[in-house]
């Protein structure tokens, strides 16, 4: 039989992770994304589609950031016969300036992507059997000009559109603006390599980004 001790600290367990699914969720429920008006200039490219929301992230609650996530999908992302499929990238606008490197990175994407394709188990009926342990490795790479810190890496997971594994490439960008108490740290995400011509267009979404909107008209 457990002892009372056991007991309490099982219940304490419990309660901190309702706690922390429970701030972020009504976190997720107060951002109004539709009336968000960034204070940064991140371009939407003709056909790209927007998601924005806050975070704490719904899905993967165990990112240790406040702030928002503002997504920018290539045309034909969803669609496994085109070139853009899964070409998407997300800015995370975070407050404050936390330390961000490899380690924390690939941390936080194994958080993200592990939650990501967990909500969608259930609602696309995914079975257990095509599940495959999910892996990100990232490693710091040549300082992009503008940026504090760059890397590059992958992510292996469940494709759940597809219900096959997969092999996302990502480049990460950390910047911290002057002035400013917040951090941006920028993913550009494809399973096509790095030489294929949609990086280009992710790239392009970076190097045009402005952190003060009003200063970049």
């Amino acid at each position: 039989m457990k002892s009372n001790a056991q007991i309490n600290l099982f219940s304490i367990g419990i309660l901190l992770l309702v706690s922390v699914t429970t701030r972020a969720q009504t976190a997720a429920t107060e951002f109004g994304a539709e009336k968000y008006n960034p204070p940064y200039d991140l371009a939407v490219p003709q056909g790209w589609g927007v998601e924005r929301f806050a975070i704490p992230i719904e899905f993967a609650p165990s990112i240790p950031y406040k702030g928002v996530e503002d997504l920018r999908f290539a045309p034909g992302w969803s669609d496994p016969r085109s070139n853009e499929y899964w070409a998407y990238a997300f800015l995370w606008y975070l407050e404050g300036k936390p330390e961000i490197d490899p380690k924390i990175t690939e941390k936080n994407l194994a958080d993200y992507y592990t939650g990501l394709v967990g909500r969608n188990i259930e609602q696309r009926k995914i079975p257990a059997e095509k599940l495959v342990p999910l892996k990100a490795t990232i490693r710091e790479t040549n300082t992009v000009e503008g940026d504090l810190k760059t890397f590059s890496g992958t992510v292996y997971m469940l494709d759940y559109m597809e219900q096959k594994p997969m092999t996302l490439h990502c480049i990460v960008h950390v910047k911290a603006c002057p002035d400013k108490n917040h951090t941006f740290v920028f993913y550009e995400i494809s399973p096509q390599p790095l030489t294929s011509n949609v990086w280009k267009d992710l790239h392009q979404l970076w190097t045009t980004f402005a952190c003060d909107k009003a200063k970049s008209k």
